[in-house]
């Protein structure tokens, strides 16, 4: 990668008048790399976090981004409630939700 970047480099330091359409086809793949290495992935993350989202059940175990496993108590709009141990609920905002472990009853079906 770093030989095209001084390839250009001298290119330009050259002085020699570049063709419009030569200029695009040397850009042009850099952009598709870019987005298939960090656009789509993300995109990717932001749609699977939203279905993982919609489908959180009451009385799914689930594990937070700081690592705290719980119990899905209450779900409200952009909350969840999580029941952290007996009597223990703490209310989490829901994308801080990391990863959904489904009731036993589903999960053993």
């Amino acid at each position: 990668m770093m030989s095209f970047f001084h390839l250009l480099l001298a290119e330009a330091e050259s002085g020699q008048s570049q063709n419009p359409l030569g200029m695009l086809m040397t850009v042009l793949p850099l952009f598709v790399i870019m987005y298939f290495l960090f656009i789509r992935p993300q995109q990717q993350q932001r749609k699977d976090l939203e279905k993982r989202l919609s489908a959180l059940q009451k009385g799914d175990e689930v594990v937070t981004t700081a690592g705290i496993h719980a119990i899905v108590h209450n779900i409200k709009d952009r909350t969840v409630v999580l029941k952290v141990a007996e009597g223990v609920m703490m209310e989490f905002d829901k994308p801080s939700v990391a990863s959904v472990i489904k009731k036993e009853s589903s999960s053993a079906a």
